[in-house]
């Protein structure tokens, strides 16, 4: 097994310091930093103490070797989605944890788009694409050729082709013909 404290405390904008100091009683960025590495081991105790710190689930502080997690595969610009050259992992909130089915992905917003504000963390389950109806004028990512997305609020299906509405004020309607998923927006994480 491996752990995800270091997964979680970026997501959270913490550094080895901050995490430290939130402990209680509080520890060295040293030895959060040897129990990340696994260059320490992680005993139950330490897990409990630094999921408080973390405010998160003691249990999310581990992963498998193997097995699918959700990861963050694009960023939306004010140009439209960008895929990312190395996905990230995500650190999944409990309101999506389910045993069966894909992972979720995640959408980074990094620049005003629409409703969206730089630092959103945008979550997304995959539909088949024969279930876009239950998708229909909600927020998607599509899977375009040449590994890029289409992002935005679906609002038509034909056939194999997809419209999509994106969010920017004044961009034309997309078509994505016959996409192997739809990522549909399930919930939206925003920092304050």
């Amino acid at each position: 097994m491996l752990n995800r404290i270091r997964d979680i405390r970026k997501a959270k904008g913490m550094t080895l310091a901050d995490l430290a100091a939130a402990c209680s009683p509080p520890t060295t960025a040293q030895t959060i930093g040897r129990l990340e590495t696994g260059m320490r081991q992680l005993s139950l105790k330490w897990m409990d103490r630094i999921a408080t710190a973390l405010e998160v689930d003691a249990a999310s502080l581990m992963r498998a070797d193997s097995g699918e997690s959700a990861r963050i595969v694009a960023r939306l610009a004010a140009t439209g989605p960008e895929a990312l050259t190395t996905p990230r992992e995500a650190v999944l909130p409990s309101e999506l944890v389910t045993a069966d089915g894909p992972a979720p992905l995640v959408l980074a917003v990094s620049e005003s788009v629409g409703e969206y504000r730089p630092g959103d963390f945008l979550w997304l389950r995959q539909l088949a694409p024969e279930d876009a109806a239950s998708a229909i004028n909600r927020d998607c990512l599509l899977p375009r050729p040449g590994g890029r997305f289409a992002f935005g609020r679906l609002i038509d299906r034909r056939g194999t082709l997809v419209g999509l509405l994106p969010p920017g004020a004044g961009q034309k309607q997309v078509v994505v013909d016959n996409p192997a998923w739809i990522a549909v927006a399930v919930m939206l994480v925003r920092p304050l």
